[in-house]
């Protein structure tokens, strides 16, 4: 008996995994997180299958279905959103699971950051504007922040910055990071990203929360701040630069266009 771990994507059903999918497929339970995981996903478990929307259940409630399952020798599909990696709550699950000797695995699946780039149909890493992506969190009703995460630190490197679980956090996040970033840093927020009632809202630092006010979103959105958001010109990488030999092309000499 295996416990998969499986990442869900960030909502649109087809953004799921093919291992993913083919594990809900095959587990004849299935438990997930349904404020999160569309429940067109979890259909595809198979026909009398156990599924559980474990949204209401604590932890340990979450474990003794798991524990029943183990003792039945059923595998048991555990759907989270997004990628299990990040923001999970995977590493309580399993921590518990060691203990009572279950076995268990994790199929990664696309994260938030990730669609909300290909939705804006931009990157986050561009030459000599940001090389660097990070994908953090402020403090709220949850844990706080360890010692040199705060945002204040962070926001030190200029990096593209994927803020999660903040969305009523605004009025920190401009003072935070408007001394780094300024005023007239670009910010997107991307609210239910891939669901059919997607939302993307474009501002500032200065900016955004009254955006955000106005459309009344109050979770599930994520934050992204930084220059890569309204970057136009911006030299071309050396990935595809004729000039540029590597092991697997030649150098080109690139003759003028007359």
């Amino acid at each position: 008996m295996t416990v998969h771990f499986i990442g869900a994507g960030p909502g649109a059903p087809d953004l799921i995994t093919v291992r993913g999918l083919k594990l809900i497929q095959s587990c004849p339970v299935c438990l997930y997180a349904g404020s999160l995981v569309p429940e067109e996903i979890v259909k595809a478990a198979p026909e009398g299958a156990r599924v559980v929307d474990t949204a209401p259940l604590n932890l340990e409630e979450i474990i003794a279905e798991i524990a029943a399952a183990h003792a039945g020798g059923q595998n048991v599909a555990r759907v989270h959103s997004g990628d299990p990696s990040l923001y999970g709550a995977i590493a309580e699950q399993m921590r518990r699971l060691d203990k009572l000797g279950i076995d268990y695995d994790v199929t990664p699946g696309v994260p938030a950051f990730a669609a909300a780039a290909a939705a804006l149909k931009t990157e986050f890493t561009l030459p000599e504007i940001a090389q660097t992506v990070i994908l953090t969190r402020t403090s709220m009703q949850a844990s706080a922040m360890p010692p040199g995460e705060t945002l204040e630190e962070l926001g030190r490197s200029k990096a593209t910055l994927a803020i999660h679980l903040s969305i009523r956090n605004l009025g920190y996040i401009e003072r935070a990071l408007t001394p780094q970033y300024g005023a007239d840093c670009p910010v997107v927020v991307a609210y239910r990203i891939t669901w059919p009632d997607e939302m993307i809202l474009r501002g500032t630092l200065s900016t955004i929360a009254g955006k955000v006010r106005a459309a009344k979103l109050t979770r599930t959105a994520l934050i992204l701040v930084g220059p890569v958001l309204d970057a136009h010109d911006f030299r071309d990488s050396a990935l595809y630069d004729a000039s540029h030999e590597h092991v697997l092309r030649n150098r080109k000499t690139v003759k003028a266009v007359p």
